[in-house]
């Protein structure tokens, strides 16, 4: 899964980096509104994080044009300020969610997969896909009720096609929510990485459609 952190303070941004790298996000930065504007307009993300105060353009401003654009990605909204308006001025804007700074990183990284939970059409972490029980929440895998043990690499890949209910998903979708937009990977290793899952979880667990690309069997 990949995710938009909107921040000018690099510190900020750092430590939001490494938290959601932890429970197994992909991160971006943008440290202003220009460019943050740009990554959304362009790239496809599961989640942004929006900080408000920005440099070159604010953060409510940023958010209307995305959704102005149509880009429909959840985004929770992160200020120092805290009052009731600027909470209505944001949801107004478009904003999923409000989270007052300062705030616990794991309230954040809950927050984010309760957005992206619900972008999928799911209420729990836990995804069934017959004999395969993924816990996005917890990172773990189990088939048929045994632990698999999976590296954070092959348990993105799960986790990412867990949330595409019902449809194939392209290689380069994949690499991009993978590997980030500065370093995709080509076809080839995600073909790789694909049949180490396979591996693990059974030849008929993540099943190729020709011409479209790759989906989680037994899902929906």
């Amino acid at each position: 899964m990949r995710a938009l952190v909107v921040e000018d303070d690099p510190d900020v941004a750092a430590d939001i980096r490494t938290g959601l790298q932890a429970a197994g996000l992909v991160v971006d930065i943008a440290p202003d509104g220009r460019d943050a504007w740009f990554a959304g307009d362009v790239e496809d993300y599961d989640v942004a994080i929006l900080d408000l105060g920005l440099p070159q353009l604010d953060g409510l401003s940023v958010l209307r044009r995305w959704r102005a654009t149509g880009r429909s990605f959840p985004v929770i909204v992160v200020s120092a300020r805290g009052d009731w308006n600027e909470r209505v001025e944001g949801i107004n804007a478009g904003a999923d969610d409000y989270l007052a700074k300062p705030f616990e990183m794991g309230e954040l990284i809950a927050r984010v997969r309760g957005l992206m939970r619900r972008a999928a059409g799911r209420v729990s972490s836990v995804v069934q896909a017959g004999p395969l029980r993924i816990d996005t929440g917890r990172m773990t895998a189990e088939l048929n009720g045994v632990p698999v043990r999976l590296s954070p690499l092959e348990f993105r890949l799960l986790d990412y096609l867990a949330h595409q209910t019902g449809r194939a998903v392209p290689a380069g979708e994949l690499a991009e929510h993978l590997y980030g937009a500065t370093d995709h990977d080509s076809s080839n290793a995600i073909e790789a990485l694909v049949a180490r899952l396979r591996r693990k979880l059974g030849p008929k667990s993540v099943m190729t459609r020709r011409g479209f690309g790759y989906e989680l069997e037994g899902l929906g």
